[in-house]
């Protein structure tokens, strides 16, 4: 069933005051609610239901609000169904026309709203973030036809990797397991598993290496004990095979990869799409999560640095070799067609299309080079504090949402959050400079007077 706004209208109601005439219209985020076309947000979201039978779905405008308001102010989703309660203007911004001592929404909806939105269909709140810009004058479309690009890591919400913690850890998940489905081990390792992971962290610690592996070496073995019992145990019961067979997979992924193999390497048991990217930090050699293209636009706007593109690349993609996909989302994404293209170094020997009608620049780069281009490159550094707030401020710095597709959908709330928030703070700046004429008008009356 579609959804449908199943609120009552402000017409029978006498005893309640809306919304809008207990909150200040002034406000930036009551501004930015009359500024978001919400229509074309439900037309283009609304497509995933259908009309069947069952409850009536959430109110799209509610739940675009809420994943808007999320990654805006960085909340989890706990404290947003909190402060949605308490917030007057966060109820006004998501629809509602009377305040609500009751939310409409648990947080769980969130979750199954999100997954079945998908990075494809969450765009259209990028999309929608860039076209306010442009209505709301913090942004000219002229600006969207040059754009810097660049990649970063987004992290994933795991525990720093080790292989003697991964094969405890798998020990004793396929322990649990075990338990919960009635499985009678001959021995569990709980006690002396623990006693051998201390053992290993302290002599890794100490640098004595030899005592450490043998450490390793007896973790190993007593996952590899588990596994086989477990294997002996369940043996022509197909429901149980079924139930440990992904288990019991990781496990053995887990007990057979080593350190300094080639290859994809199990980094989390309940994450195990998270890759190990290097991005030759100093301070952080290594990060664990999955790489994310970002495009911005090249010069600041008047409200602004948009952010006008993301996506998440899993597979770890070199960074030139992913032109040719994101040169043409941009385009669709801003409805520009692309003048310059401006990258690091990390791009040399690029894939973009050969029809691209504009140039990709990258930066050090000496031939055809004119004093405007060199201008140019000199700003591919502006996207470096991008995407340094849309980490720290916008929930793109540790990624919560669990497998591939969370890692996508986690990466386009952040760049819709990010762009949202430049929208508040530019309608803020506009309010001030209203407020300031006002009283500058009216002291220029009120002097003459006094005179």
């Amino acid at each position: 069933m579609r959804p449908k706004d199943r609120r009552d209208s402000g017409q029978r109601d006498l005893f309640r005051a809306r919304l809008d005439q207990i909150v200040d219209m002034r406000h930036p985020l009551a501004k930015l609610a009359a500024a978001i076309d919400w229509g074309f947000l439900e037309r283009t979201l609304e497509v995933v239901y259908t009309d069947a039978p069952g409850q009536p779905p959430l109110p799209t405008r509610l739940m675009a609000g809420l994943a808007i308001l999320k990654h805006m102010d960085d909340l989890a989703d706990e404290v947003l169904a909190a402060r949605w309660l308490e917030n007057p203007y966060y109820q006004l911004f998501c629809g509602e026309e009377f305040f609500c001592h009751q939310a409409p929404f648990d947080r769980s909806s969130m979750t199954r709203w999100r997954q079945r939105m998908g990075e494809e269909r969450l765009n259209a709140l990028l999309q929608e973030s860039l076209a306010t810009a442009a209505r709301t004058g913090a942004a000219k479309p002229a600006d969207f036809s040059q754009a810097i690009v660049d990649t970063t890591v987004q992290p994933k919400a795991v525990a720093h990797p080790t292989d003697a913690k991964l094969i405890n850890r798998a020990r004793e998940k396929l322990v649990r397991l075990a338990e919960r489905r009635g499985v009678r081990l001959r021995q569990s390792y709980e006690r002396v598993g623990r006693r051998a992971l201390i053992a290993h962290q302290r002599y890794a610690h100490a640098k004595q290496f030899k005592r450490a592996n043998r450490a390793l070496k007896t973790l190993r073995t007593y996952l590899g004990r588990v596994m086989r019992d477990i294997a002996r145990k369940i043996r022509g019961d197909e429901a149980q095979e079924a139930i440990f067979r992904r288990p019991l997979w990781l496990a053995e992924r887990v007990s057979e990869q080593r350190q300094a193999q080639r290859g994809k390497k199990v980094y989390s048991l309940h994450a195990p799409e998270v890759e190990c990217i290097g991005k030759g930090k100093a301070h952080r050699p290594y990060e664990f999560g999955v790489k994310v293209s970002l495009a911005t636009t090249l010069h600041r706007s008047k409200g602004g640095q948009f952010i006008t593109h993301v996506k998440a690349l899993p597979g770890n993609p070199y960074d030139g070799h992913t032109l040719a996909t994101v040169i043409p989302e941009i385009e669709a994404q801003t409805g520009a067609s692309l003048r310059r293209l401006v990258a690091d170094r990390g791009y040399r020997g690029h894939n973009a299309p050969p029809d691209h009608r504009f140039k990709v620049y990258i930066s050090g780069q000496k031939r055809n080079v004119t004093k405007a281009i060199q201008r140019d490159l000199r700003r591919r550094s502006a996207i470096e504090p991008v995407i340094g707030h849309a980490k720290q401020d916008n929930r793109m710095g540790r990624n919560y949402l669990a497998h591939a597709h969370g890692d996508a959908i986690n990466a386009v709330l952040a760049a819709i959050g990010y762009n949202f928030r430049r929208l508040i703070k530019w309608l803020t700046l506009l309010l001030l400079a209203i407020l300031a004429a006002v009283f500058a008008e009216r002291s220029a009356k009120e002097i003459p007077a006094a005179a």
